[in-house]
Order: structure tokens, then sequence, then C-alpha cells
């Protein structure tokens, strides 16, 4: 984004509200407390043209602000389809635009895509769009003949986007199922692929056990896609899906659980049967307890109180808010929520929010 005066504008779709909000503080909070550590031989040093009051001084600011504008109305017409209106279509002319949206329901998707493709038509400067979860990652290729890999379809979909005055939009996604959907995506746009893993990481330091968890992935692809991010400090436990006569059962593969307080990681869960079969393995093994964490918490159908009042308990269950109704399953124990405002802020302060010299 461009080293203009003027804030970036953050637009949501209204499932998305709440985090909208947090990210607004949050990058507000960042750029203080950079700004605060700057000594004053630092400071003198600091060379953009635009400057504000700060500490009874005049100071130059590091990074640019972010202004939440709610101006969107999603209404419908009778019979059910979108009507649309961006209330401040002149104000975002000629600036660097946000849109936070949740593809969460198919029912949301259209009227998303509505409003996205508007975006750089209104002329905005630049765009980009965060979605935290890509809903169809998982069907992401084709095994035989007559699938269909939905996850090129929306990504097509998303393609579509129209170029900016400062070239493509740019799509964040966090989590996505498989690095290779990335060539999903045409050259119109440019996918940025973010990772909430380091929530977790941070958030088992404060465990009075951290010193003896190991992590667990439910299968080879969840090892292969997340390991990187836990070997250089976490023992690695790999669980496999195996056929039994007419049954299919998880077992541990690789790693030893004995004695371990063991934290299952994965990027989504569905329906949980695997994460809980996964736990079973895990204390047959000996674990001393067992928790998981998944960036998107899918649960259709409130298939997430298995884990309130099932047989089998995780100590703690850790979810993210890449998917709206997690805040509400966050309400019951064992789930705890780590909200992506902080990846989110992060990832805008390191680059996009940044006054450049």
């Amino acid at each position: 984004m461009s080293s203009a005066s003027e804030p970036v504008l953050l637009y949501a779709h209204p499932s998305m509200h709440r985090l909208a909000e947090q990210i607004v503080e949050r990058c507000g909070q960042r750029a203080r407390k950079s700004e605060e550590g700057l000594s004053p031989s630092s400071q003198q040093h600091l060379k953009t043209p635009f400057h504000r009051s700060f500490s009874s001084a005049q100071m130059e600011p590091l990074f640019r602000s972010v202004e939440y504008r709610n101006t969107i109305k999603w209404d419908k017409f009778q019979d059910g389809f979108p009507n649309l209106f961006i209330g401040d279509v002149h104000c975002m002319m000629g600036k660097d635009v946000i849109f936070l949206g949740s593809f969460h329901d198919p029912s949301v998707i259209f009227e998303q895509l509505s409003v996205l493709y508007m975006f750089p038509r209104y002329l905005a400067r630049s765009f980009h769009f965060i979605l935290p979860y890509f809903p169809t990652g998982t069907m992401e290729r084709v095994d035989m003949e007559g699938q269909i890999a939905t996850a090129k379809t929306l990504a097509i979909m998303m393609s579509s986007i129209p170029l900016t005055a400062r070239g493509p939009v740019q799509i964040c996604i966090f989590d996505i199922h498989a690095l290779q959907e990335r060539f999903y995506f045409s050259d119109n746009v440019i996918p940025r692929l973010e990772s909430a893993i380091p929530l977790i990481m941070s958030t088992l330091e404060t465990l009075p056990d951290k010193d003896n968890i190991a992590i667990a992935f439910p299968d080879d692809g969840a090892f292969k896609r997340f390991h990187l991010f836990f070997s250089h400090k976490y023992d690695t436990i790999t669980c496999v899906k195996i056929r039994e006569g007419n049954k299919r059962i998880v077992k541990v593969k690789d790693g030893n659980p004995d004695g371990k307080h063991v934290v299952v990681v994965d990027d989504l869960v569905q329906t949980g049967g695997t994460l809980i079969n996964c736990g079973e393995a895990l204390v047959e093994k000996g674990a001393k307890a067992v928790s998981a964490y998944v960036t998107h918490a899918v649960f259709p159908k409130d298939s997430w109180r298995k884990f309130t009042n099932g047989d089998f308990r995780f100590q703690n269950f850790w979810i993210t808010d890449s998917i709206p109704h997690a805040v509400e399953i966050a309400m019951h124990e064992p789930f705890k929520l780590l909200s992506l405002c902080e990846p989110i802020s992060k990832m805008l302060m390191v680059f996009d929010l940044k006054m450049q010299t």
C-alpha cells in the first residue's frame, strides 16, 4: 500500500464485524507501541512527509492508521437475492481498501463476491481481500473421473476480481488446506497464504506443563503441512487411519506420547470423529493428557457438542474465529478462542501499513 497520509479503509461482512473492530484497535496499539519504543535519535532519522502530535512533541508516524467503514447495506429483495449498497463509494476513490470476508456458508458467498468485484471499479487505489477460511479447500483434487474440485471453482470466481490502479488484488487466506491450491488462482490476483499456527505456539508457552508437551498430527497430510513449525522445539507424533475388517481405526504411527501432554494440531475440524479417535489412540499409548488445536472450527450441524458432552474429553480445544460461530462455541468447555486479530494485524503491520520512505 502507498505511503499516503490517509487511513487505510477497512470494510467487512456483517459476520466479521467483531473481528474487524478488533483488528483496527490492535493495529492502533501496535503502531503506538512501535513509536513509543523509538529513541529520540531514531526519531530524528525518520524521513516521511507526514506528522502527528505524540507525547506533546511532533513525531513522524511509522504506520498508517486503519479506519473501519461500516457503510455497506446488506439487504435482500423479496425473492431472497442480495440488495446491496455501498454508502461511501466517493470516499474510497483513490484510497487503499481492505475487505474482511467470510465464506462460512454458501448463502453468503454470492453477496460478498458482488461487493468484491465492485471495489476496484469504484476506483479503490489498491485492494486486499482477507478471507480467513477458504471453505472448499478440502475438495482440491480429483481421484476419479466425475469428481469436481470445487476448490478450483471458488478460486476462479475469486480470481475475477478486477485489477486496481496499483495492480492485482491480494487475497489473504489462513491455513489453506493444501499449499498447492495457490496455483488454482489466476495471475489476475495474488494469493497470500498465511498461518495462524504462531497463535497456538505462543499459547503453549504459557501452560504450566510447557516442558512436557508433544505435538501430534492426525494424519500424514497434517504432518507434512505443519511439522516444521514445531519440530525444533517439541517431540512430534503422527497418527494414521488403517482398516481392520470393515472398520477404519486410528493408531499411532510414529512418535511416543507416553507421559506427555499431547496437543493434536490440524488445519480444520469437521465433525471431529478423527480427532476423538486420535485422542483415544494417544491415551492408549500412555498420553497423560490430550488437547487439540484447529484454525478452522467448521463443525457442521453443531457437531462440536460431542466435545462438551462426549465420553472422551480433551483438556483444551483451541480454535480461532476464522468462522463466525467459533465465538459462540468457545463459550463452552473445553473450547478456548484464539483470535485472528493478532496475526492479521501483524501481517498488515509488517508491510501493508508501513509508511514508505
